[in-house]
């Protein structure tokens, strides 16, 4: 099942999830149910925080094509060498900054079967973990940028946010009113008949 992906203006995104209490199947399930969310909207990872889930887990699909979950995640050793990058989010679409994390990561988690295991990862797949793990601490990609295109593109999200909320609104007052003509015109016909 495809989830609604949360986007940035949103609390959840911002916030601190809680670990993982039972891998379950009702947890693999919301993993199925990540990786296709991810592949439909044509991403590399995703994080449960990003679809409304306040959960210590995410899965990714790097460029080996491994379908990889991870619950509970905790990085135990970054490299010292740096790498630069432009990063983008499915939570800040089409919005793209150059990020300096670590070449490599060490990480240790959980798979879907609830079975430990740790990692050793550079490269993309490196990138891709460091940048999930952060949405699990409510932090963003934009956050380890520059700090005015960070306000730029949060100020950018609040004025779509409100636009929508307003079409929505008025939406749903034309629905209301087309609504009440009906029901004006049915109870019309009954009292003719």
């Amino acid at each position: 099942m495809i989830l609604e992906i949360t986007k940035l203006g949103e609390d959840i995104l911002r916030q601190k999830a809680q670990p993982v209490a039972e891998v379950n199947d009702e947890i693999r399930k919301l993993a199925e149910d990540m990786f296709e969310t991810m592949i439909a909207a044509e991403g590399v990872g995703l994080a449960c925080p990003q679809v409304g889930k306040p959960l210590r887990m995410f899965v990714l699909i790097a460029d080996d094509d491994v379908r990889r979950v991870f619950i509970n995640p905790q990085i135990i050793k970054t490299s010292e060498e740096m790498s630069d990058y432009d990063e983008g989010c499915l939570s800040i679409p089409q919005v793209y900054e150059t990020i300096t994390r670590p070449t490599k990561v060490t990480v240790q988690a959980l798979n879907e079967k609830g079975k430990p295991f740790t990692l050793e990862a550079d490269g993309f797949l490196a990138r891709i973990i460091q940048h999930e793990y952060d949405h699990l601490d409510g932090i963003l990609y934009i956050d380890r940028g520059d700090k005015a295109f960070a306000e730029k593109t949060e100020a950018q999200f609040k004025k779509r946010a409100e636009r929508a909320a307003e079409k929505e609104k008025a939406k749903a007052a034309k629905q209301a009113k087309i609504a009440a003509k009906l029901a004006a015109k049915e109870a019309k016909k009954k009292g003719k008949i």
